[in-house]
């Protein structure tokens, strides 16, 4: 499904503790998605995505319905989104995107992962520029005409759409993620997504191999084993 798989999948965790970290970090998505949008996932589009992505990646429904249940409850810890850019091995720029109780350490964790690949952490902008902002919708399908035309009769702003290997995948601007999400299931009923989230996605590809190739995975399970850290974005080209 092309360039729809630019983030690092958490949910190729192999290791019991690995699969713990899966299950802490989609934990703590959902009760910070949940809290601010609200823990009725009729209501809250973001939400039912996030937990049908949390069960494809085989997170048990008690972590899930705790995180909710927290949620509502109106307490617990006070996380914020903390994005960090810069540039990796091989010249390639990094969107990484946290959830922080604390910011100083979250930074300093992150900033030691770029100083370990002998790279450096950038200011806020200084990558973002190259990357598009975007919400990807994909699922199965043939009939890319229909799908678009009901984008249209929404009047969903879409940037690109793609029929490839039974798959239709719509890129819109990731405002535009509700109502493209909501017109696709009055057009085809309810629809198993393959993917649904709002992304980074590179405008162009830097090729990668050789010694920056190893550089760049050790860079990827640095990010990997930080807490905090939810997704990563990068323009590599393996």
């Amino acid at each position: 499904m092309g360039r729809a798989y630019q983030n690092r999948k958490a949910s190729m965790a192999k290791t019991a503790d690995a699969k713990t970290k899966v299950y802490g970090k989609f934990g703590r998505e959902i009760y910070v998605c949940a809290k601010t949008g609200g823990a009725d996932t009729d209501g809250n589009l973001a939400l039912r995505g996030l937990i049908e992505r949390a069960k494809k990646s085989q997170v048990p429904t008690h972590v899930i319905e705790k995180a909710v249940a927290k949620a509502q409850g109106g307490g617990g810890e006070d996380f914020a989104l903390a994005r960090y850019e810069g540039y990796g091995p091989g010249n390639t720029m990094m969107i990484i995107d946290c959830l922080t109780d604390n910011p100083n350490r979250t930074f300093g964790d992150v900033r030691h992962c770029f100083t370990k690949v002998d790279c450096k952490i950038g200011t806020q902008g200084s990558v973002s520029h190259m990357f598009d902002h975007s919400a990807v919708l994909s699922f199965q399908g043939e009939d890319e005409e229909a799908a678009l035309e009901a984008l249209m009769m929404a009047d969903v702003d879409v940037t690109d759409i793609e029929s490839e290997e039974g798959f239709i995948t719509v890129y819109a601007p990731n405002t535009e993620y509700a109502k493209a999400k909501n017109a696709l299931i009055d057009a085809f009923g309810e629809l198993d997504f393959e993917i649904d989230e709002i992304q980074f996605l590179p405008k162009i590809l830097n090729p990668v191999s050789g010694e920056n190739l190893e550089q760049l995975n050790k860079f990827f399970d640095l990010l990997d084993d930080l807490d905090d850290v939810q997704k990563f974005y990068y323009d590599a080209e393996f």
